[in-house]
């Protein structure tokens, strides 16, 4: 079977999985699972058999694969149904295609008894097949079809428990925030493919490294708006904490591998698009800057477990797009592959831990001993998991993340850019960034970068010794939970451990660049990483004793429940028993200590929320109160009096017409002589 066969089946197995999942998802509910797990497991091994076809891509030499047909003439710019498969394509792929397949798996047993499942495990897989679409299309028309069927499925992912009022408004959010940034982001596309006279990548690719686009900026821009929506990033990253009321397993999958990292892969392909304007690659500096900070201070004071690592997963796309901004492709493309395998296991992992502490809320947790003892597996992949999202030598977070500031130190002290700046898989040079620019841009990356760096050290440990070193009495027993879902952890700890190796080996894979760490950065950034877990666990040390005197509420899950119901029913009761589901009144909570005045706005993140309400949601009910009182007050007048006019005049003409004979002569009579009058006054010349 031939390599473009195989590619075309990656992302059709998993959809047609969905079509047959939703159509006998009622009739048959028992091959609900067969058919969300085999389809997305064998698309997951066609897509390795695709990457060991491409023997390292076109880094290494070997051309990409490009294979199109013609959809259907359009009478201007065409539309085809193109693959464009390079190496760093073909590993995203078996990226979505590992993961989902976890998901799956993982799902089988957290949803076991949920008489929705069905609908669910085919919702992932459209999902799935959606985004193996994105990595694979050779045609934006094809890749934005892909992107928005992924927003579709995460509207109703995210709101799977819509008894919750959280998961209903969760959904809303996150469907209208990202179609926010899709609306110019469409049309950034249209222009793009004015310009280039085409939506295939290839030629548009082109089209960049030889200058030919006319409006470099302004395509750039808007573009940057839909991946700002899609990968969460300041300022549309609002959407992301609050999805977290989805099933744990569609935050592992769409907030962790897929969906999030559609936006940074997207501009990771089209990357001689941004390098041809110096302009966008200062905004997408600063964008990330501030994203990676002010999600990092977020996280350390949120309250709900899954909330912490959905701003963590805020925090680390700002990395990959601060990569991107220095126009260095490789770093950000490996910090994606190794960030989404170590944040999978964060997310599935916090779901049994959610499912045997019976709460989400950490300031509960930290009253609840012994949970360590009770979920050894979920322990200690997690834990592993937290070092390497603390880029902890040697784990895997360690060296995409040093891959990122070495590349942000090397622009800052006025070094090359890096080749893939400058090429798009194979086509002409693009314009050089301006060195002046380069720097500025690598002095931001870097120094956000580290700053980032202290607070993941400490929202890390933070999450660490608040959900497995609590201090009380244990909570209702669970029992042991789904052996599937242990098991789905420790198959994403390898790569959690051991993906880091792999910088040594990737660069073929991508533009050829040098993955391995550098000194500098390795030292400082693992430097300031300890220092911030260990000023964490000196504020640990100092509130701990308080949580026994200063107890928040009782756990509120049902001992006996399904991991699944068991989250719906904490995140329900959260606000009813601990308050805010992103914060907590808990003096024993570290991070508020470390903090001080800024946590509550950090717990609120930084109150753009409150902003967005303000500038935008006020202002539109304004508006609509404005056009209903013109539309009822002014317009409805106009038309109320244009309608009685004629009824009052048709009401005199009716009182006229009373069935009289001697009426209508007498009617007569007048009427002539007041003709005939007329008619001599005009003959006279009056």
């Amino acid at each position: 079977m031939s390599t473009t066969t195989l590619a075309v089946l990656v992302p059709l197995l998993p959809f047609l999985g969905a079509a047959l999942g939703l159509l006998t998802g009622r009739s048959a509910p028992g091959f609900a699972r067969p058919l969300a797990v085999l389809p997305t497991l064998l698309a997951a091994v066609l897509a390795v058999v695709v990457a060991a076809r491409m023997g390292g891509g076109a880094g290494a030499g070997v051309r990409p694969l490009d294979a199109a047909t013609r959809l259907t003439p359009t009478g201007s710019v065409p539309v085809d149904l193109a693959l464009h498969i390079d190496g760093f394509a073909a590993l995203v792929a078996v990226l979505v295609g590992v993961v989902a397949t976890c998901v799956q798996l993982y799902s089988t047993g957290y949803l076991r008894d949920d008489p929705r499942y069905p609908s669910y495990a085919a919702l992932v897989s459209l999902f799935t097949s959606a985004m193996l679409l994105v990595v694979y299309a050779g045609d934006l028309m094809l890749l934005l079809v892909g992107w928005e069927v992924m927003g579709v499925c995460s509207y109703f992912l995210v709101g799977h428990y819509w008894e919750t009022p959280e998961a209903r408004a969760a959904s809303v959010k996150a469907f209208l925030v990202t179609k926010l940034g899709d609306v110019p982001f469409l049309i950034g596309l249209f222009l793009l493919a004015d310009d280039a006279g085409s939506f295939r990548v290839t030629r548009i690719l082109d089209t960049a490294a030889h200058g030919g686009l006319h409006h470099p900026t302004l395509v750039a821009l808007l573009l940057l708006a839909g991946v700002a929506g899609k990968s969460a990033q300041f300022p549309l990253h609002t959407w992301l904490p609050d999805a977290m009321a989805g099933p744990t397993p569609v935050s592992a999958l769409i907030h962790a591998a897929t969906m999030v990292a559609a936006g940074v892969y997207l501009v990771a392909r089209l990357l001689p698009v941004f390098a041809a304007s110096t302009a966008a690659l200062v905004v997408l500096a600063v964008v990330a800057a501030v994203t990676m900070t002010g999600s990092a201070l977020a996280a350390l004071a949120q309250d709900d477990i899954k909330r912490v690592l959905a701003y963590s997963t805020v925090g680390q796309l700002g990395y990959m797009s601060g990569a991107l901004a220095l126009g260095d492709r490789d770093a950000a493309v490996f910090h994606l592959l190794s960030h989404a395998a170590f944040k999978a296991l964060l997310f599935l992992g916090a779901g049994v831990v959610i499912h045997a502490a019976g709460t989400n809320s950490l300031a509960a947790m930290s009253r609840t001993g012994g949970l360590a003892r009770r979920i050894p597996d979920a322990f200690w992949t997690m834990t592993l998991g937290l070092l390497a999202l603390a880029a902890i030598p040697p784990f895997a977070g360690f060296f995409s993340k040093e891959s990122v500031l070495g590349a942000a130190e090397n622009a800052a002290l006025g070094g090359s850019a890096p080749a893939s700046t400058a090429t798009g898989h194979g086509v002409a040079a693009a314009p050089a960034i301006d060195p002046a620019a380069s720097t500025a841009i690598g002095w931001t990356v870097l120094l956000a970068g580290l700053a980032t760096a202290l607070l993941t050290g400490a929202y890390a440990a933070r999450l660490w010794l608040l959900a497995f070193r609590g201090r009380g009495a244990p909570a209702p027993d669970h029992g042991p939970g789904p052996a599937v879902m242990n098991a789905v952890l420790w198959v994403l700890a390898v790569p959690t451990v051991g993906f880091g190796v792999l910088a040594w080996h990737l660069g073929g894979w991508f533009d050829g660049q040098r993955l391995t760490p550098a000194l500098n950065t390795s030292v400082l950034a693992t430097g300031v990483a300890l220092v911030g877990a260990g000023a964490l666990y000196a504020a640990w040390r100092r509130t701990a004793p308080r949580t026994a005197a200063t107890p928040l509420g009782a756990v509120a899950a049902h001992p006996e429940a399904e991991p699944a119901l068991s989250e719906a029913e904490a995140i329900a009761a959260h606000p009813l028993a601990y308050g805010d589901i992103a914060d907590a009144p808990d003096p024993a909570d570290p991070g508020r200590l470390l903090l001080g005045p800024l946590h509550r706005h950090a717990a609120a993140g930084f109150h753009l929320d409150a902003l967005y309400d303000l500038a935008l949601v006020r202002t539109v009910r304004a508006g609509a109160v404005l056009v209903r009182f013109l539309d009822r007050e002014v317009v409805d007048t106009y038309v109320r009096g244009a309608g009685g006019a004629p009824r009052r005049l048709g009401a005199a003409v009716r009182r006229t017409q009373t069935g009289n004979v001697q009426s209508y002569l007498s009617a007569l009579i007048a009427g002539s002589v007041v003709l005939a009058i007329a008619a001599v006054l005009v003959a006279a010349g009056a």
